[in-house]
This record gives C-alpha cells, sequence and structure tokens, in this order.
C-alpha cells in the first residue's frame, strides 16, 4: 500500500470507519481545505504530495435540501470534484479513487439491478437531479483522465451508506435519520413515527465499514476496476423501518406516512456481480445487526 495516502471527507461516516482499518493515511475535512477553491487544493497537494487520494469529500443532504437548492449541489460537488482530479494528475499521483453514488444512475430503466455499464442510459431521478449528475460528471472526468494520460483512476459507486458516524442530524441519511426519529419517539413515550411519501419505495442499504474495507482491499491488491459496491438486500422503505424499530428495541411504536412528501425514485438497485467477481468473499453486513450495532453506538 501506499504510505502517503490522504483522505478527503476525512471526519465524515465513510472517513471515521476508514481511519478505524486504515489510521496510517491522513485524514483531511472541510475545516483544513476548502476545496471548491482551486487555491486550497493546489495548496492541498503541495502540502502533502500524496502517492494516492481517496476521495470522499462531497456536499451531500436530504431530498427536500436537495430539491430546494440545486445550484448549490452542482457546483459545490463539480468544483471539488474536477479540482480534486485534474490536479491529482498535474501533482503527478499514481492512484485516485473517488466515491460516487447510485444516485447517478438512470431515473427508470427497464431492467434491474443495474450494471455498471448502463450508467448513460437516461438521466438521473428528478428529485436529486443535479447532485446525481455532478456525481456522474466525476466518472466522466476520471474514466477521460485514463483515456487522455493513461492513470489508473478509479471510482466507486455505493449504493445508500449507512453508519453509527452519520450525522442523525436534519440533513442525515435516511437510516440516521430513521434511528434518530425512533430514539426520539423512545425517549418522549411516543407510539408513532411519521415518514415522507409512501413508504413503497425499493432501497439498498450498506454499513459504511463495509465500504471501508472495499476502498482498502482496492489499494491492498492494486485494484483498479470501476464497480458498484452494495448489499444483495433491496427492501421497501416500509420494511426498512420494520427492521430499524426491530433493531432499536421499538416493535411497539406504529409507522405513519406523510404522502403529501415525496417518495424519491422508486428503485434504484445496483448490481454487485462485478464486485463479487473481484472479491468473491464478501459479505455486506445485514441490515439488522448494522443497525443494531449503530444504534447501540450511538444512543446507549
Amino acid at each position: 500500500m501506499n504510505n502517503k495516502i490522504i483522505v478527503t471527507g476525512g471526519s465524515g461516516m465513510v472517513g471515521r470507519s476508514l481511519k478505524e482499518i486504515m489510521p496510517e493515511a491522513t485524514y483531511l475535512s472541510s475545516s483544513d481545505f476548502d476545496l471548491t477553491k482551486e487555491s486550497d487544493v493546489v495548496r492541498m497537494y503541495s502540502l502533502y504530495k500524496p502517492d494516492a487520494v481517496i476521495h470522499l469529500a462531497a456536499k451531500v443532504g436530504g431530498i427536500i435540501d436537495n430539491i430546494n437548492k440545486p445550484s448549490e449541489y452542482f457546483v459545490d460537488n463539480v468544483m471539488m470534484n474536477t479540482l480534486l482530479v485534474d490536479y491529482a494528475y498535474k501533482f503527478k499521483v499514481s492512484r485516485f479513487i473517488g466515491i460516487l453514488s447510485t444516485c447517478i444512475y438512470p431515473d427508470k430503466l427497464d431492467k434491474y439491478p443495474m450494471k455498471e455499464d448502463v450508467l448513460h442510459q437516461g438521466p438521473p431521478t428528478p428529485t436529486n437531479f443535479s447532485y446525481g449528475y455532478a456525481k456522474r460528471c466525476l466518472a466522466v472526468h476520471i474514466d477521460a483522465c485514463n483515456k487522455q494520460y493513461n492513470t489508473n483512476y478509479q471510482y466507486l459507486t455505493p449504493c445508500n451508506l449507512y453508519g453509527e458516524y452519520d450525522k442523525f442530524g436534519e440533513n442525515s441519511h435516511f437510516v440516521a435519520a430513521l434511528i434518530k426519529k425512533i430514539h426520539k419517539a423512545k425517549i418522549n413515550k411516543e407510539d408513532n413515527i411519521t415518514l415522507f411519501g409512501t413508504g413503497s419505495p425499493l432501497r439498498q442499504f450498506m454499513h459504511s465499514g463495509d465500504l471501508a474495507k472495499i476502498i482498502k482491499k482496492c489499494l491492498e491488491k492494486n485494484i483498479y476496476d470501476n464497480f458498484n459496491v452494495a448489499t444483495e438486500e433491496n427492501v421497501s422503505i416500509n420494511d426498512i423501518a420494520k427492521i430499524a424499530l426491530k433493531a432499536c428495541e421499538a416493535e411497539n411504536i406504529k409507522i405513519k406516512y406523510d404522502s403529501t412528501k415525496p417518495d424519491g425514485q422508486f428503485r434504484k438497485d445496483v448490481s454487485i456481480e462485478k464486485l463479487k467477481s473481484i472479491f468473491p468473499e464478501f459479505q455486506a453486513t445485514d441490515l439488522y445487526s448494522g443497525i443494531k450495532n449503530a444504534y447501540i453506538k450511538k444512543f446507549k
């Protein structure tokens, strides 16, 4: 493994999971550098002179924030991604791993789960269109860099993530927001929780520690392929909520839905056929165990 590794977004959910198993890397956050500014990106590369960059940093938020601030999500993500890749090449960085999202895939397709080669067969879902396209641009840029400059840069496309290091706030990912909502209901002795939409959309949710393990394996084994990273579990929002209630020891709490709020994309499950061909031994943490562990670590 390279000795000089920097991780952007190092204080985030995946960054903190990665630090547990790869403590030798340098973990940077937005308090260190503003990666949307060229001067900060140049300063970062000049200061650390990394051999490898794991780019986790991104502007992320919930479905409502994505709908309300599409320009911010596009500009901030495109700027930081473009600058990070462009200057990685200019500073002769040998390894670059960009982390994308299944939001980059087309909103609707005839066949699921989605394989890596369907990326450009349609636009991303309208509810996070700007974010999805910004992350798709990162894939395009890495592919272009490899083609023109013969670099070995790589991107991984994980499904929805959760874990004990999520923000558990207004802009947290769904599972973290769900766990917090359940915990609050327990504390306040409430008999129900309310979720957005209808509960019918299907989702793959993977523990952030599983993605961290794949990132580390790619570095250790010199894997340069681009591929999806996900769990084989693809279940409805309603079923995820039921699993979470059980994992948080709150099965007595009922689930209500606010159908005036958007459901988001109905399904966006991705194939892990390529992942399994590269790492046949890979087994994702099951949803019940992962949520239970996150709940205990965060709230107990």
